[in-house]
Parts: C-alpha cells; sequence; structure tokens
C-alpha cells in the first residue's frame, strides 16, 4: 500500500524549521496546556518519554514535574537540540511498560499509521501509566483548503496540497482500539490573524508544517498562486484573514493488559 506521507520530508521539514528558526507559538501552546493538566492530576510520574520537542527547554520543564525524561522526536536537528533521537511513530520498537509517561505533542497528525502508532505507545506504557498530548485535526486550515482549491480550478487540475485531519470522536476511537482506557479528546480552536496567504505559509514552514504528502505537487503555477492568493483575501475583512487551527487535546490510560500484547 503506497503511503500516505513521505517519512524523509516530513523529517527535513522540520529540521529546516530548527536550522531557520522555529516557530513555537502554536507548539508552546499545545505543551503548556499538557503541563497544565499533568500538574492537575497531582501524581508523582517517574519515567516520561517526550515524543515531539521542537523546543529543548521542554525535557527541563517536564522533568521539573519529577520524571525522567526520554526525548524522541521526527526530526534529527530536534531531537538531537534535545539529547534525543529521532523517530516514526508507526515504525519503532519501544521498551515494554517502559514509562509510566508519554506526551506526544504535535506529530501523531503525519504518521501514516496511526492506529499502530497508538498501538506501540500503549505497548510502551506501564499499568496505570498515561498517554497525553496534542495533535492537528478536525477543521483545521478552512481558509488555506479553500484557498487550495481555487488554485486547482484555476490550473484545471487537482492535487493534495493539505493534509487531511482526523476528528475528535475518531481519535477517541482509536485510542481506546489501541488498549486504552477512559479516552478524552477535547477542542482547542486557535483563531490566527494573516494580512496574505504567505504570511501563513511561513508560519507553516517556520513549524515545519507544510506539506509532507507522499503526492504533493511540487510546483504550483503562477495562476495557481494567484488563484489562492485571492481566495484566501477574499475571505477576509479590513485587510486580514481569519484562519482557524483545531488542537487536539488528548488523554488516556493504560489498561491492564498481558506482558507482550502487542499486536501488529
Amino acid at each position: 500500500m503506497a503511503e500516505l506521507f513521505d517519512m524523509r520530508i516530513r523529517a527535513m521539514r522540520r529540521d529546516r524549521a530548527a536550522r531557520s528558526g522555529v516557530e513555537l507559538f502554536l507548539y508552546e501552546r499545545a505543551f503548556a496546556d499538557c503541563l497544565e493538566r499533568i500538574e492537575l492530576m497531582q501524581r508523582q510520574f517517574e519515567r516520561a518519554l517526550l515524543i515531539g520537542c521542537p523546543d529543548p527547554t521542554w525535557a527541563k520543564r517536564l522533568r521539573a514535574l519529577g520524571p525522567d525524561v526520554q526525548i524522541l522526536d521526527p526530526g534529527a536537528l530536534f531531537a538531537d537540540a534535545a539529547g534525543g533521537s529521532a523517530v516514526i511513530e508507526d515504525a519503532w520498537l519501544p521498551p515494554e511498560q517502559g514509562y509510566d509517561l508519554i506526551v506526544s505533542v504535535g506529530t501523531l497528525d503525519t504518521v501514516n499509521d496511526l492506529p499502530l502508532a497508538l498501538r506501540l505507545t500503549s505497548y510502551a506504557l506501564s499499568l496505570g501509566g498515561l498517554l497525553i498530548g496534542a495533535m492537528a485535526g478536525g477543521e483545521t486550515l478552512p481558509r488555506l483548503r479553500e484557498a487550495m482549491r481555487a488554485a486547482d480550478e484555476a490550473t484545471g487540475a487537482a492535487a493534495p496540497h493539505v493534509h487531511p485531519r482526523i476528528e475528535p470522536s475518531a481519535l477517541s476511537s482509536l485510542l481506546a482500539e489501541s488498549g486504552l482506557a477512559n479516552p478524552v479528546v477535547d477542542i482547542d480552536r486557535v483563531n490566527l490573524s494573516y494580512q496574505s496567504i504567505e504570511g501563513l505559509v511561513r508560519d507553516l514552514r517556520a513549524m515545519g508544517l507544510t506539506n509532507v504528502l507522499a503526492a504533493r505537487p511540487h510546483f504550483i503555477r503562477r495562476a495557481g498562486r494567484t488563484a489562492a492568493a485571492t481566495s484566501f483575501s477574499a475571505a477576509g475583512r479590513d485587510g486580514r484573514t481569519t484562519e482557524t487551527v483545531e488542537i487536539l487535546h488528548f488523554a488516556a490510560w493504560a489498561a491492564d493488559k498481558p506482558a507482550g500484547a502487542l499486536t501488529l
């Protein structure tokens, strides 16, 4: 089966953001929310895994809550800066019951096999351990989607420009199917204001979040770019367009399971 996302390009996008100076505002919003939720639980965790670490200070902030922390990131440069290792979340073999806390921020929306990635995460959690995290989903980037449809109409050829997004109800079901208990998913809708589509694309590039679809177009002709820019501007008012990102915050607990209960 052909893969939806190109993992090599995905890693390169994150490495480019690391070299040029990553834009952290959405990542930081998601991570800070995870930390707050962990603190409110008033539970002591001992062994934590952080998956997705665009800011090397995150490890120290998580360690301040008590646990020893290991770092994984799809981008080698982000991983190196935090003293961790590179990972593809649906293609690694984690230690069985190796962690009692796994925090995943901003990467699971671009794995090829999300159910498998969640099963591997469940396998890595000790009994009663917590998975908590955030990923883009739902109605994320509706103005950009409209703009790309306008680009396709202008060029007369449809192409995959924007990543598909999982709905909150589907994510909750996948968490349960992976062997995790009491899944909770809620939505943080973030409105962003831009003067042009170029500003939005610039921020996405600085976050390493531009198109990593395997079938992505490598070039958009001038007519398509013009149509996209016109559509984006037309969706706004007073010279600015509001774009929306839906961050899905999720949490679930490792239910009792026999040792070796990993089904691939």
